[in-house]
């Protein structure tokens, strides 16, 4: 009986910590998935190497309507500069800039002066509160976004609710584009997909032209402009009728999409606001 309540005892023991292992191990996949959102989402998480980036505005404090000078200097941990960057999208370093509300947005590409140093010139439309989110990629390593606040002084612009779109469609240019979003949800891998009529006919669209190596581009940021996306499409050589991209969002709320074309020449940006439960 001795043996036999000690071989009981000695099984009980074996399955108690392999539940044990088996519940640790779950929480490590789950912390690890958040790490991935939190990095497709902002960029810093993906940031393993320290880096830095110094922002400075000439002339500050910064006006509104008047030409501002931007610096942006990338350094490593210890403040050497970082000098190689992968191109990304034919260009080192993409610049997003958006008002407080999100109802101001542009995309610019800073020029890169050597020594981990861009530079460009822009002007902020009103006064108030301004983001900027630089994206860029060293060589050998992640892509890294790094993100700065601005004021600008000035008269500001009647600021304007963010709120979803009934429809997602729009005329941009005499195209009928449509969003169309399968399973919105957050946390799961998703598809974008773009399709393109000609607005008076409804025929397809089929020469779309590229735009930085690919058919289009994708930026996406939560309400607050915390969470940050910069989607590529799955096929870079599609002409249309549709472009596809594959996303997902990191957590339930409203965000701003903008999609990026190109077509006899011209850039559009067609902006769409969604709801992800």
């Amino acid at each position: 009986m001795k043996k036999i309540g000690v071989i009981l005892l000695t099984a009980a023991l074996l399955l108690s910590a392999c539940g044990k292992a088996t519940t640790t191990e779950h929480s490590a996949h789950s912390e690890n998935k958040e790490q991935e959102h939190a990095g497709h989402g902002s960029g810093e998480s993906a940031d393993k190497e320290g880096i830095q980036a110094i922002f400075k505005l000439a002339p500050d404090p910064v006006q509104a309507k008047k030409e501002t000078e931007m610096t942006i200097q990338i350094l490593d941990k210890d403040g050497k500069s970082v000098d190689d960057f992968e191109l990304n999208h034919e260009k080192k370093m993409h610049l997003i800039l958006v008002s407080q509300d999100l109802s101001y947005y542009k995309h610019i590409h800073p020029t890169y002066q050597g020594k981990g140093l861009f530079t460009i010139r822009a002007a902020f439309p009103a006064g108030g509160d301004y983001k900027l989110f630089a994206d860029f990629k060293p060589s050998g390593q992640a892509q890294i976004v790094k993100s700065h606040v601005v004021k600008a002084g000035g008269e500001a612009a009647p600021a304007i609710a963010l709120q979803p779109d009934s429809k997602l469609t729009a005329t941009v240019n005499g195209m009928e584009i449509s969003l169309a979003a399968d399973h919105l949800m957050a946390g799961m891998d998703l598809d974008l997909t773009y399709t393109f009529k000609d607005a008076a006919t409804k025929a397809p669209i089929t020469n779309l032209q590229p735009y930085l190596g690919a058919v289009g581009h994708v930026v996406i940021l939560d309400e607050k402009a915390d969470q940050y996306l910069h989607v590529h499409p799955v096929d870079e050589k599609s002409s249309g009728p549709e472009a596809k991209f594959k996303t997902s969002f990191p957590k339930s709320g409203i965000y701003k999409i903008w999609g990026e074309f190109q077509r006899d020449g011209q850039v559009i940006t067609v902006p769409f606001v969604v709801k992800v439960p």
